[in-house]
């Protein structure tokens, strides 16, 4: 006997029952993003590996060790989607040949070959919204409002945002070797991914969780030392711009973020239900991303992008979860007697999804009637019609409310009406 075929680590199914939650979780971010002028745009999972190479940065941990990649029939290079954005620039500059601003939002999954842990699979989720065209700050403070917006309208308005600037493209020069001057005087005490870092992008190792590195992390001066005068007038205006509009945040001197094409706003959204890895997303501007793909004009951008998974661990650490999941299931389940009333059952179920669009959901084995109203408890279902011998001969179904536990006679048409009458 052959054995059993397993998913494969860190990919996970989403049954039925986490599926309704996930639903109601996206549904919640949609409203939210189409309130604010984002459209959907949907991109292929597979894009030529060179994509990333050129924008996520051939030097990043993403491209050194997260990707999924291999060669086509071809001979082409190609990797699984690590990320959302490089794709949505890719989709900007060939349909958007006049640089006109967009704001596009995308839901999916994407791909890392990370170790599996909770909230982080190799197969992940990721929730983005992407405003291209404008370089002004007040758009950046707009996505981060809109950043703790999707937070609060599923439950975590606990949700905090830490904010940095990490300096123009001119700056980060400066930053560069303010940062590379003092990691190499503590180069013993780094670890061995981020002494390699200091020959690459030494902002990275900022972002290092190594409890070895987090010592030395501590002392680094501030980027802002090195930020110029018009980026660090900028930087005011941002904080005052979300000062006034009320969004939760504080400043972190020390924060970036892990991809190669962040300049100036970069933040991060955490939540403490998630315990030490805190992190429900995060983004940043990036204003040479359009450049690295070959692109001459200016096409400045800003994003984020929201982990699905770590939204849900953070939303069922709290009390809701539970009935979010009950919402799911049918609003009517059916109980059969024998085998003409299965018929009769699944004729009127078909009359009552078309004209009233409930669900409606039953079983079709011969089970006993004990048994059939276990499943119609445990369904979660508001109403109960039940049919058989004795109702085929009068013409009627018994309909049962199972909050309150009354039940009486009805024709089928009645039973239309009546349950009709419960959704206004």
């Amino acid at each position: 006997m052959s054995a059993p075929v397993s998913s494969l680590p860190g990919m996970s199914d989403i049954l039925p029952e986490e599926a309704t939650l996930w639903q109601w979780v996206e549904g919640r971010c949609r409203e939210v993003l189409r309130n604010a002028g984002f459209g959907e745009i949907r991109t292929p999972i597979l894009e030529r590996t060179d994509l990333f190479v050129r924008t996520t940065g051939e030097g990043s941990e993403v491209v050194q060790k997260q990707m999924f990649t291999f060669d086509d029939r071809s001979g082409r290079s190609l990797s699984l989607r690590p990320e959302g954005t490089p794709s949505i620039m890719r989709a900007y500059l060939s349909s958007q040949g006049d640089g006109g601003p967009v704001r596009w939002y995308y839901m999916g999954p994407m791909f890392r070959s990370e170790r599996p842990q909770a909230g982080r699979k190799r197969q992940f989720h990721q929730l983005g919204a992407e405003a291209i065209g404008s370089e002004s700050v007040i758009v950046d403070a707009e996505m981060i409002g809109l950043t703790y917006d999707l937070c609060s309208s599923v439950g975590l308005p606990e949700a905090v945002v830490l904010v940095n600037s990490i300096g123009s493209a001119e700056d980060q020069a400066a930053i560069k070797g303010l940062l590379a001057g003092y990691f190499t005087d503590h180069r013993e005490a780094l670890c061995a991914d981020c002494s390699r870092r200091l020959e690459g992008n030494v902002l990275r190792i900022l972002d290092c969780k190594n409890e070895q590195c987090q010592a030395v992390i501590e002392g680094a001066p501030p980027i802002a030392e090195a930020i110029g005068v018009e980026g660090r007038r900028e930087f005011d205006r941002l904080i005052s711009l979300l000062d006034r509009a009320a969004i939760p945040f504080r400043m972190e001197p020390r924060l970036v973020r892990g991809l190669d094409y962040y300049t100036r706003t970069v933040w991060e959204v955490r939540h403490d239900a998630l315990g030490a890895q805190d992190a429900l997303g995060g983004g940043g501007r990036y204003d040479r991303l359009a450049e690295s793909l070959g692109q001459k004009a200016y096409r400045p951008g800003v994003g984020f992008a929201m982990g699905l998974e770590r939204m849900l661990l953070a939303i069922q650490a709290g009390k809701g979860a539970q009935d979010l999941r009950a919402e799911g299931g049918p609003d009517v389940w059916l109980v059969s007697m024998g085998a003409p009333a299965e018929e009769a059952n699944f004729l009127w179920a078909r009359e009552v999804r078309s004209k009233l669009g409930l669900s409606v959901q039953g079983d079709f084995d011969g089970r006993s009637m004990k048994a059939q109203m276990r499943m119609a408890n445990r369904s979660g279902a508001r109403w109960v019609v039940i049919c058989g011998e004795d109702e085929l001969a009068k013409g009627v179904f018994c309909l049962k409310d199972l909050q309150s536990g009354e039940q009486w006679e009805v024709s089928g048409q009645d039973a239309v009406v009546q349950l009709g009458g419960t959704q206004e």
